[in-house]
């Protein structure tokens, strides 16, 4: 049965999508708690793309700290999964730290790396800006800071061209 569950899962994901991007919805409490349900279970259930935007938004819209650790977990676990908005993100939990997981430098380098290789422009540029200026304990480097910029710029115009086609996109 876990095709089953995987294809509600999917089908949740999908309302939960629809309910949080209409517009002509009324943006009731009600709607908003159902909205987030969804969300909490599929990110529960693994589904990737919950995992990391109820992770994002339960990161840095939390009010408590154990919600804003537990977005932070399902955020890396997307990021190991691969996904690149995630990965970006996971940069960002690491750069900044929280509760559960204090700043990491080096970590925070090596998630931006995979989401700009990914092709995240914000984590590429996050990387150039740190080789120009010697952030994140790397040392200023004008040819990696050049190397990531392109890498940015690149990103960005291929980033454009997907947010065109893709409906949810997240930075």
């Amino acid at each position: 049965m876990p095709q089953a569950s995987s294809l509600f899962t999917r089908l949740e994901y999908r309302l939960a999508e629809q309910l949080f991007h209409t517009r002509w919805l009324p943006r009731s409490p009600r709607t908003q708690r159902l909205t987030m349900h969804l969300f909490q279970r599929c990110a529960d259930a693994g589904h990737p793309a919950a995992l990391s935007l109820y992770g994002h938004m339960l990161f840095h819209r939390a009010v408590t700290p154990q919600d804003k650790a537990r977005g932070a977990r399902y955020v890396l676990e997307a990021a190991q999964g691969g996904d690149r908005h995630a990965q970006y993100q996971a940069g960002q939990i690491y750069e900044h730290g929280c509760a559960q997981y204090p700043s990491r430098d080096d970590r925070a380098v090596t998630w931006y790396a995979r989401a700009g290789e990914a092709g995240h422009p914000l984590a590429a540029a996050r990387l150039a800006r740190a080789y120009r200026d010697g952030d994140l304990g790397l040392p200023e480097d004008p040819e990696r800071t050049e190397h990531w910029q392109a890498l940015a710029d690149r990103n960005a115009g291929l980033a454009e061209s997907l947010d065109t086609s893709e409906v949810g996109t997240r930075h």
